[in-house]
């Protein structure tokens, strides 16, 4: 019993030390942004890869998102959004996605979450500041590039205006400060510039963060910033250097804060134990 204890404890070490040096191999904005938010949740979510069931908030963002997506496709291919045509797909898609996904509905929640996230796209559909003739130069890009420091960055841009603007749709429960709003993704708007670089020879000319609010009369918010800056991307790498470094040294420190409170992993951070050197048992 004893060896083959210890024959399973080698064959979980092995498999982490796989997966760190996975993680080295390339880096992503939400990687970076979970990595030095909170470290050991980054463990738990990219080193043990623990699966946990999709949230509401979530699931809805995605569902969201999806419908965005269509309209840019469509007008992408040159075609002409129909309200009703998009609707009847976004319903559809989202039943297939909950096949997919898991999601913790609460009773009676599920009807009214569909109808709130179809409101917030038509409020979109009827507020945007994107002209409805406008031809998209990327939908949902996916770019790759190599960084000086090592990793490959990896992303996926929602929408690639012509003369390069680079744009981002979100949810969000509250109305953004615009200053806040930049500074708390800056991290994936320099992200996003060095992929549209790497893409197009190109710098961004500038981006915009489209955030639909689900307050009880949605509605929308742009909040834009001017391309990026040489202290921003040198900020960048410093971040994806720390990355580097941290898992390195399988640095798994928490950072308690009120963001616990909506941590999908509270119940294993409350439970666990820290030993020095590494993660405990």
């Amino acid at each position: 019993m004893r060896s083959c204890a210890a024959s399973l404890r080698t064959n979980r070490a092995d498999s982490t030390v796989g997966r760190l040096e996975e993680l080295k191999k390339t880096v992503s904005a939400s990687r970076l942004n979970c990595f030095h938010s909170c470290r050991l949740k980054f463990y738990f979510r990219y080193v043990l890869e623990l699966s946990k069931a999709t949230s509401p908030a979530l699931f809805f963002g995605k569902a969201v998102h999806w419908a965005l997506q269509q309209w840019s496709k469509t007008r992408w291919r040159g075609g002409i959004v129909d309200p009703i045509s998009l609707q009847s797909e976004f319903n559809s898609n989202w039943e297939m996605a909950q096949t997919l996904d898991q999601v913790d509905w609460e009773k009676d929640e599920e009807t009214n979450q569909r109808d709130k996230a179809w409101g917030l796209v038509e409020m979109y559909l009827r507020e945007t500041p994107i002209p409805y003739d406008e031809k998209p130069e990327g939908v949902e890009v996916v770019v790759e590039a190599d960084l000086s420091s090592g990793p490959k960055l990896v992303g996926v841009i929602d929408l690639v205006r012509p003369k390069g603007k680079v744009v981002d749709f979100k949810t969000s429960a509250t109305t953004p400060q615009a200053d806040h709003a930049i500074h708390r993704n800056l991290t994936q708007l320099t992200a996003y510039s060095i992929l549209h670089r790497e893409a197009t020879g190109q710098e961004a000319s500038g981006f915009e963060v489209h955030h639909l609010i689900k307050t009880k009369t949605p509605k929308l918010v742009v909040t834009t910033a001017e391309r990026m800056t040489g202290g921003e991307e040198d900020r960048f790498h410093r971040l994806v250097d720390s990355y580097i470094n941290g898992i390195d040294l399988e640095d798994w420190v928490p950072s308690p804060g009120m963001q616990c409170l909506s941590c999908e992993f509270f119940h294993e951070c409350s439970k666990h134990q820290h030993s020095s050197g590494g993660m405990g048992s």
